[in-house]
């Protein structure tokens, strides 16, 4: 599955220039020869750059690819439903038997549960089958020319520049995402050199082709982002039809507890009572309902889109033995016009939404939660036709 919005792990220090060379743009040429000319400031021998570059070519079905990528608009229920089959679930759970004993390990070394790597396992590239076919170094240097992000992909040239190094990337053979993300959960250079790891003892970190290696590597990187070792990250919950709405979203933050004593009871298992948790709502007080736990912001590490983050999220708690969602019965969602619509008459009020681009994003969502507060509707945060009409 091809990754519709960069990771945030991604964002590694940026990498200045080296006197004289361009940052982006102008002349292909000249502009490999700059990085040649810097690759020693990050500890990479000129002539091993040199070898590096010597074959890459300037790939313009990346920068359409870029410029083309797309955002979940889809709804949560219909999202959800489109990429969560039961054969995917069947999957996971043998892939799960089958890699019983490495799931073992990471566990114990960086407590992450195994249903949440085969979540991201499953929806980034379908358990391996799917890893994109662009050349890698291809990929990166054509990213880093670019004028639109190259803070963000020069250093990952230098980073792919170490794993061929290392005999872990082939700039002439090496394919993964159209952003230079390699393997099966489709890992960055600069990452894959923090958090890789030889999974399978053959001395090689190879995230395309052993599982050991990738899922090994993406539970190390999730334990640097921040992951708390065997603590929840989201769960189904029922709510009172008369809780305050206000107190809703990622933004508002009390104990499990405290929202069991507001008649938040669980769909299934235990609340984690000493635990901080959010009351997340993707569709609304009238759609399905999770209570998210810290663990939850870590996949915003990964994945910027709630709707991508709150399907993997679930999905793994299906792997794990969850109940299917109650969908409930939301009220219908705006068109993207209207989203447009909705977000400028919210600019126009003083909120910060954001680009005005039809995406409900945080901003968006915090700005109708405080329109419907202050209009004294249910401030659930979800957008709807009766809101754009009283605005």
């Amino acid at each position: 599955m091809r990754r519709l919005f960069l990771p945030l792990a991604a964002l590694v220090l940026l990498a200045a220039p080296a006197l004289g060379a361009a940052p982006c743009g102008g002349d292909w040429g000249a502009f490999k020869s700059g990085l040649v000319a810097e690759a020693p400031q990050h500890g990479v021998p000129a002539d091993l750059a040199q070898k590096f570059l010597a074959g890459v070519r300037q790939d313009k079905k990346v920068l359409k690819a870029d410029r083309a990528q797309g955002v979940f608009t889809l709804p949560f229920v219909d999202f959800s439903r489109r990429i969560i089959s039961q054969s995917r679930i069947n999957n996971g759970r043998a892939n799960a038997k089958k890699y019983d004993r490495v799931f073992d390990q990471i566990e114990q070394r960086y407590g992450v549960s195994r249903g949440v790597l085969l979540a991201f396992w499953a929806f980034e590239t379908d358990f391996g089958a799917v890893q994109g076919n662009f050349n890698t170094a291809n990929a990166l240097v054509t990213l880093a020319h670019d004028c639109r992000r190259p803070e963000l992909f020069r250093p990952q040239v230098f980073a792919a520049m170490k794993l061929y190094a290392k005999g872990d990337l082939d700039p002439a053979r090496t394919t993964g995402a159209w952003a230079g993300e390699i393997g099966m959960v489709q890992m960055l250079p600069a990452d894959i050199l923090e958090n890789g790891v030889d999974g399978d003892g053959d001395g090689h970190v190879s995230l395309k082709t052993s599982p050991a290696d990738a899922l090994m590597s993406g539970g190390k990187m999730l334990q640097s982002l921040g992951w708390r070792a065997g603590e929840p990250w989201l769960q189904e919950v029922s709510v009172p039809s008369n809780l305050d709405w206000s107190k809703s979203g990622l933004d508002h933050t009390m104990p499990a507890a405290k929202w069991a004593a507001m008649g938040v009871k669980p769909r299934s298992g235990q609340l984690a009572a000493n635990l901080p948790a959010s009351l997340v709502l993707p569709q609304g007080r009238k759609g399905p309902a999770f209570l998210a736990y810290p663990n939850f912001r870590v996949y915003f590490e990964w994945n910027q889109s709630f709707t991508y983050v709150t399907t993997a999220a679930y999905f793994a708690t299906r792997i794990m033995g969850a109940p299917v969602y109650n969908a409930g019965n939301a009220e219908p969602g705006l068109s993207d016009k209207q989203m447009k619509s909705l977000q400028k008459k919210l600019a126009a009020r003083g909120h910060d939404v954001g680009r005005v681009d039809g995406i409900l994003g945080a901003k968006t969502r915090d700005a109708v939660q405080k329109e419907q507060l202050r209009l004294g509707m249910p401030a659930d945060a979800w957008p709807t036709v009766t809101l754009l009409k009283k605005l």
